[in-house]
């Protein structure tokens, strides 16, 4: 991450995709083939370019993905599925940005660890310094 402000954008990329996957997940599970509405979907389109900004290279859960199509609206499960993937990238991303640094964990910013403090690092990637 290049500055604070990424950092910030991505502490709320995870609360989205977070609650997104909560609330979506009640609905998959009461009714797995349901499709969502218009304005469920537009809104989880948005969250998911916003994770597909930090989620490039191998991070991103898949080649041939990157939103739902408008043609054709996902059912919840669907949705779920997705969303699980891209919060399993999402955290492998934090936790690659994550340094333990004068015994505090820290976001890297510019290659060096910066200001805001973290959670640790939940998959493998995280340096120490």
């Amino acid at each position: 991450m290049k500055t604070k402000e990424d950092v910030e954008k991505l502490e709320k990329l995870i609360g989205q995709l977070n609650r997104m996957y909560a609330e979506l997940s009640v609905l998959a599970k009461k009714s797995p083939n349901d499709g969502i509405n218009l304005f469920k979907m537009n809104l989880i389109n948005k969250v998911l370019r916003s994770a597909n900004e930090f989620l490039v290279g191998d991070y991103l859960p898949f080649d041939d993905f990157d939103q739902f199509s408008q043609d054709s609206l996902p059912t919840n499960s669907d949705v779920t599925l997705i969303l699980s993937q891209y919060m399993e990238q999402v955290e492998r991303f934090r936790s690659d940005h994550v340094l333990l640094h004068a015994h505090k964990f820290r976001y890297v910013v510019n290659g060096e660890p910066g200001d805001v403090e973290a959670r640790p690092p939940t998959r493998i990637g995280a340096r120490r310094e």
